[in-house]
């Protein structure tokens, strides 16, 4: 298991668009669980309804735990869309 804390840059948080995003890329690591830990919630990462549920805002404390085949891959992938605010 890896993790690492990350805070959200983009200034309307993780609405519809970079959520949907970061559930695709997610998604794409089959073998691996990725979760998301913040205000006292965990969440599926793979699940855009549950990271949506979340109502994670600008500043926000995200926690990303990597557990599976190619953790290591998945949290710098998912750790670099944050820092890059998912292109927006």
């Amino acid at each position: 298991m890896v993790k690492k804390t990350i805070t959200v840059i983009n200034e309307q948080g993780l609405h519809m668009r970079p959520a949907g995003v970061l559930a695709k890329a997610a998604s794409a690591f089959k073998d691996c669980n990725i979760t998301l830990n913040v205000n006292g919630k965990s969440v599926n990462a793979k699940a855009v309804m549950q990271i949506m549920s979340a109502a994670i805002k600008c500043g926000a404390q995200v926690e990303i735990v990597c557990e599976g085949t190619d953790e290591q891959a998945a949290l710098d992938g998912v750790a670099e869309m944050f820092e890059n605010g998912f292109g927006e």
